[in-house]
């Protein structure tokens, strides 16, 4: 089973999870911590939600690289993965991350999905990791109408992330760095 195929299966399960809220924001290759890793796909609403993909033709070489990432930004993970992967996958991947098996459907053309183990929340997700989510204008402008921006405004972005991690509680962080990613209005599509 190919990526693809997963990709285009999962993107259609989370338009059906998410798609009555309207506010939710279904997203296609995330970048995070600075872009040193893609997330395959997330989702925006209430929380940061990321998902993997590990399709019959990836190898499990960068898993561990990713996995530490993920666990500093998002709230819940999934990790979908073709039948070959899962024991390896199962030890790899921290307890609180979903395990979904991406099986092959018969003659249909999507693949069936088997949750094998449910997500979790994150229990140590690293602030300043989710700050760096935002762009540079878009932590400044929050610093400004909350009338922290005073000796920021010439910074580079690594002291405005900074200056939002100080100055708001873990909780808050989370819920202005989402309401920015909503705001944000030239995401791209990869499906």
């Amino acid at each position: 089973m190919r990526d693809l195929e997963i990709r285009r299966q999962l993107r259609h399960y989370l338009e059906r999870a998410f798609g009555h809220d309207p506010s939710a924001l279904i997203l296609d290759e995330l970048g995070i911590c600075c872009g040193r890793v893609r997330a395959d796909m997330a989702v925006v609403n209430g929380e940061l939600k990321g998902f993997e993909i590990k399709s019959d033709q990836d190898t499990l070489l960068r898993l561990r690289s990713q996995t530490l990432l993920y666990n500093r930004v998002f709230d819940t993970v999934s990790i979908i993965v073709a039948n070959k992967h899962l024991d390896e996958v199962r030890k790899m991947v921290p307890r609180w991350w979903g395990v979904v098996i991406a099986e092959e459907n018969g003659a249909a053309a999507r693949p069936r999905f088997s949750v094998c183990r449910r997500e979790g929340r994150n229990p140590n997700p690293d602030p300043i990791s989710i700050a760096q989510l935002i762009w540079r204008d878009e932590a400044l402008e929050v610093l400004k109408v909350n009338r922290l921006a005073s000796g920021l405004y010439g910074k580079p972005r690594k002291f405005l992330w900074e200056a939002l991690v100080r100055n708001f509680p873990l909780t808050d962080l989370r819920a202005l760095v989402r309401r920015q990613l909503k705001a944000r209005g030239d995401w791209r599509s990869a499906v």
